[in-house]
């Protein structure tokens, strides 16, 4: 497996992805790819964001797109000016699921943030989710905040 930067060809595996599942089935549009490549595009040009792909293979010539996270970089003052890491979107296909690739997304995810100066890696996880809680744990995430979303 390899994990690279996410490209615009990605994007419709990437949507795939996240509709692969009940409640990414009810969220996602994977028939519309319009907004999702212009999201690509606001992403790639951001540096504090960073998508990726997993792929099989040893990132020689085209593997398949089996997984995909989101990295976010956001500067702050709290906890004395640290930069906190947020994972979003971590998705791995049905396919390729309980060979540890999941895993191997998330320790990858941690090490690129500590490389680059976070000092806190943090997610969320959709309440309807307890296998991925259960599983965030597993990897040393704790669960000390209660997330509040407001739709818009």
């Amino acid at each position: 497996m390899t994990i690279r930067p996410a490209t615009r060809s990605d994007v419709p595996r990437i949507v795939a992805l996240l509709a692969d599942d009940a409640l990414g089935a009810i969220r996602e549009s994977p028939g519309d790819l319009g907004p999702y490549e212009a999201a690509f595009d606001a992403v790639a040009a951001d540096p504090a964001q960073l998508l990726v792909v997993a792929t099989t293979g040893d990132g020689e010539g085209d593997g398949e797109v089996v997984g995909t996270l989101q990295l976010t970089f956001i500067p702050g003052l709290a906890r004395r000016g640290a930069l906190r890491a947020q994972v979003e979107a971590v998705r791995v296909a049905s396919s390729a699921r309980g060979a540890g690739l999941g895993e191997t997304l998330l320790r990858w995810a941690v090490q690129e943030s500590r490389r680059r100066g976070a000092a806190l890696v943090q997610l969320t996880s959709d309440a309807a989710r307890p296998d991925a809680h259960r599983f965030y744990e597993r990897l040393g995430f704790t669960a000390t905040h209660v997330g509040f979303k407001l739709a818009l």
